[in-house]
């Protein structure tokens, strides 16, 4: 057993002295050159005498009778002790080989007693049996051969682990080769000596016959056959080795004894039997040997065991002192009960947890902590605790000796008696009560947390010291339209403004250093590629290695900025031009009031009067010019009364088709019920036929031009994000063109008085800033839409008439709003009108989805299945547009719905053919209760 086994189950090492280890069987143990040079030696000392005796084997002896009785039963006896310690290995081995080899020895020790019994002369003249004179000859051959064949035999069946096994039991084995060499003998000496006279004649008058020589011959080969079969059937083990040496021994005893002697009782017949005496002695003096040695091995291991047992029963004593220490000192209650739940046990720590002390529990009932509710538990865990079930980190409640409860974490294992029944219970009951109260407050303050950070509006990020992201809250989704996977584990830098880079290094820097709670502004990259402007406060948290960011978005702010910097630009500019115009109006009257005098004065002189028409003609123009400076300063004097907007652009379209050409096509579309206006009709018309002129110059190889009212009602949504807008109920005249469009980079300036995109003198640029003076005079609003290559939609709102009776549409348009809890798919490019759209969407209670283009909509389309509506705007940057998209989500989902927005007026782009008929389309801009019905229209569809 290694020491780590030892340190593992408890136990000390115990060092035994023990010589080395050579295996108890002979037979499986391989011989080792000490073995096999001993072995030599023998044998050279053995061939040497044979060499010396070999001249002389001839020389007569005096014969001497009790030398061979002597010798004989020295070799019965050898041989009955070499079988039976033979045996004594083949009852453990169980292999054929060593049975073959015992076999050997029973079978010579045998035929040497019959052999003695029937020597002539050693008990009676004749010998017993009725032995005649070739009797003792004969065994003699027999048993010489029968040896070798035995040896064979085993040579045969031995292989490295001793060979094959016997099936049946040893002691059959036994009693079978005992009774069958009992019986063998007993037929070769039946042959011998009732049969004499019909075996050859091997010996006469004390010489051996020719016959005997053959005899002898063969006998010889099959002990030299033996030798070599030994030899070359390898691994040799010890007994192996020293079986050699016998039959070396058995072919000298042959070869003195019945080869080169003469008679009886010449010197060959003395040494060879010497020689055949010392091959029996040869293998036992090996096993006994060897058994000498085992048994003071044996000896020596109880020795060794008897120190180590009284070792173990030192260390066993002072592991029991020591665990009644640990169990005494340990934090936990330590307690153990009978089968029955009676208390045998109670450490210190169970008098300080339950508040009873030893003297009170043990003996009573475990029942005594144990809430009335939870009994039952009691014996079940008994029951599982006879079953052998360790029961582990069970949580339970437990009663202090005052009645108040103990969360504590319960173990409970068998208790076994030596003979491994199982007699009771182990408990060990940790107090949890205080760590539970600390765990409930750490987790209610994690979830405090949690919420605020999963519920913000405001980008949190938690950053390493490197600078990469560990966590992002959900916000950054609405915010940079990346998931919070996309971003964590990625560095800040991939994400900021390469410009804002260093400063927010040097943040971060200062952070590390003390600074406390830094505030500084950042871009950002959207997922879409434009920037995000976020002002950040930050800290860094020493213990924890991290920094801490909240970052608010400043896009609404900047956006509102820009749009008060609009209007107060356009107020500025209108209030020069205002002053400018005012005086021009001036002069032009002097120049005005004064050119009909000149002109009648200079009548008769052709020259002179076209020069007063020339001037006469730029003061028309400038004129002209001063008055649509005023419209824009909105100081033009207006004179505004109630009209019907739909026989005003009647009116207008008729007067616009010679103006536009036949390359135009006009196309009135007009709501039924439109409301009255208060307006300038005149100024209206002049502000219809300069959008009409303008959408002419966008189509210069002819397009459609679409005029169209309709009721609308400007919620507090699209309020908040125009600031000049005032929620209420408007009338819309459209002017839309199917023409080259605006670029994006223009559209914010074309209210610009004298900016235009025409050549030089094909404008003054102030046609659209004079449309735009006009509508915020009359107190409405005007909204452009464009895109590069479609068309431009400008949209005039001019507040409702309030003298008029609430009509059916308005009714309609005011029913109380309804929304659902379906989950909706919003698909917007323009950041803020996306947002905006998912707040009016949200509030109606549906779910709402968010994608800034298709590409994202057609991923978020894929791994959500329970979407209901897809909500998409039609004119979209990237390779795939509104309709595009509803195609390809109609091929994924043919189930799921779809509505349209855009900033044309629906009957724009129906007639455009940017859409099929039937489909449905929600014009932008809309109030709540439009977008709630046309939802819920569209997942009714």
């Amino acid at each position: 057993m290694t020491s780590m086994t030892m340190a593992k189950t408890g136990l000390r090492e115990v060092d035994v002295t023990a010589t080395i280890d050579r295996s108890t069987f002979l037979s499986t143990l391989p011989a080792t050159p000490t073995d096999r040079t001993a072995a030599l030696a023998i044998v050279g000392v053995s061939a040497i005498l044979f060499a010396l005796a070999v001249p002389f084997a001839g020389i007569p002896l005096l014969p001497f009778p009790a030398f061979v009785a002597s010798y004989q039963s020295a070799l019965a006896v050898s041989d009955i002790v070499t079988a039976v310690l033979l045996l004594s290995q083949f009852s453990v081995l169980r292999t054929r080989a060593l049975l073959w080899l015992a076999t050997g020895y029973l079978f010579t020790a045998a035929a040497a007693l019959v052999h003695a019994l029937t020597f002539p002369g050693l008990f009676t003249p004749t010998g017993l049996f009725g032995a005649g004179r070739q009797t003792t000859v004969w065994l003699y051959m027999i048993w010489h051969a029968g040896f070798p064949l035995c040896v064979l035999g085993y040579a045969w069946l031995k292989e490295a682990d001793g060979g094959a096994r016997i099936r049946g039991t040893t002691t059959g084995a036994i009693c079978t080769i005992v009774f069958g060499v009992i019986a063998a003998m007993a037929f070769f000496a039946w042959i011998v000596t009732a049969q004499h006279d019909l075996l050859p004649v091997l010996l006469r008058d004390g010489r051996y016959t020719p016959t005997m020589i053959g005899v002898v011959s063969f006998v010889w080969s099959l002990s030299f056959a033996a030798l070599v079969s030994l030899w070359f059937r390898k691994p040799h083990t010890v007994i192996d080795v020293w079986l050699m040496v016998v039959m070396c021994a058995w072919l000298f005893d042959i070869a003195l004894s019945a080869i080169v002697n003469v008679a009886r009782f010449d010197l060959g017949f003395y040494a060879g039997r010497l020689y055949g005496l010392c091959s029996a002695t040869f293998v036992l003096a090996v096993l006994l040997v060897e058994n000498v040695r085992l048994q003071a091995q044996t000896a020596g291991m109880v020795g060794a065991l008897k120190r180590r047992s009284d070792a173990e029963r030192d260390y066993h004593a002072e592991r029991e002192r020591l665990f009644t220490a640990v169990v005494e000192s340990s934090n936990d209650a330590i307690i153990t009960k009978s089968l029955d739940g009676t208390i045998t046990t109670w450490n210190s720590a169970a008098e300080r947890v339950f508040g009873y002390s030893a003297g009170e529990a043990v003996g009573r009932s475990i029942d005594i902590i144990m809430p009335d509710d939870q009994r039952e538990d009691i014996a079940e865990n008994l029951a599982r605790t006879r079953n052998g079930e360790v029961i582990d980190q069970q949580e339970a409640v437990r009663l202090h000796k005052n009645g108040q409860p103990i969360d504590v974490v319960l173990s409970q294992v068998p208790l076994r008696s030596t003979d491994g029944k199982i007699i009771g219970a182990s408990k060990v009951a940790r107090d949890v009560t205080e760590r539970r109260r600390a765990e409930m407050a750490l987790n209610r303050e994690i979830e405090e947390r949690q919420r605020i950070f999963e519920t913000s509006q405001d980008l949190i990020l938690v950053t390493d010291g490197f600078g990469n992201f560990i966590q992002v809250s959900p916000s950054v989704k609405t915010i940079l339209g990346f998931s919070p996977e996309d971003m964590v584990g990625h560095s800040a830098i991939e994400f900021i403004h390469p410009d804002d880079l260093e400063k927010t290094r040097g943040e971060m820097r200062a952070a590390r250093r003390g600074a406390v709670k830094r505030s500084f502004e950042a871009r950002y990259y959207h997922r879409d590629g434009h920037e995000v402007t976020l002002n950040w406060m930050g800290t860094w948290s020493e213990p924890v290695k991290r920094h801490f960011f909240i970052g608010r978005d400043l896009t609404e702010k900047q956006a509102a900025e820009a749009q008060l910097r609009q209007v107060q630009k356009m107020d500025s500019i209108g209030q020069l031009t205002g002053g400018v115009a005012h005086d021009f109006n001036n002069v032009l009257t002097v120049i005005t009031g004064t050119i009909g005098i000149l002109a009648d004065a200079v009548a008769d002189r052709p020259e002179l009067a076209a020069i007063t028409k020339l001037i006469d003609d730029a003061a028309e123009r400038g004129a002209q010019l001063t008055k649509h400076l005023l419209a824009f300063a909105r100081k033009q004097p207006l004179q505004p009364r109630e009209i019907d907007v739909n026989a005003l652009a009647l009116e207008a379209a008729k007067l616009l088709h010679p103006t536009l050409g036949e390359q135009i096509t006009i196309m009135p579309q007009l709501t039924e019920d439109a409301w009255p206006t208060l307006v300038d009709p005149g100024q209206l018309s002049t502000a219809i036929l300069n959008l009409a002129l303008n959408a002419r110059d966008a189509m210069p190889d002819g397009g459609t031009l679409v005029l169209e009212t309709r009721n609308v009602f400007l919620d507090d949504g699209y309020a908040s994000m125009n600031p000049d807008v005032t929620a209420g109920n408007y009338v819309m005249i459209a002017v839309s063109d199917t023409g080259s469009g605006i670029p994006a980079d223009l559209i914010d300036r074309v209210f610009d008085p004298f900016f235009t995109t025409k050549e030089v003198g094909k404008g003054t640029g102030l046609g659209l800033s004079m449309v735009f003076g006009f509508v915020k005079q009359t107190g409405g609003h005007i909204k452009i839409y464009s895109e590069e290559g479609h068309g431009t939609s400008v949209k005039i709102y001019l507040p409702r008439s309030t003298g008029v009776q609430e009509t059916e549409f308005e009714v309609l348009q005011n029913v109380p709003i309804t929304g659902g809890d379906e989950k909706i798919l919003i698909v917007e490019d323009d950041a803020l009108v996306r947002q905006y759209v998912v707040t009016q969407v949200k509030s109606l209670g549906y779910a709402a989805l968010e994608a800034a283009n298709a590409a994202e909509a057609l991923i978020i389309i894929d791994a959500d299945k329970e979407i209901d509506l897809l909500f998409t705007d039609i004119i979209m940057p990237g390779a795939m547009n509104g309709r595009q998209l509803a195609d390809e989500a109609a091929r994924r989902r043919p189930d799921l719905k779809t509505l349209f927005t855009s900033g044309y007026t629906e009957n724009a782009i129906v007639h455009h053919g940017r859409l099929d008929s039937g489909v449905l389309l929600l014009a932008k801009p809309y109030r709540k209760s439009e977008l709630a019905k046309m939802l819920r229209t569209a997942l009714a569809s």
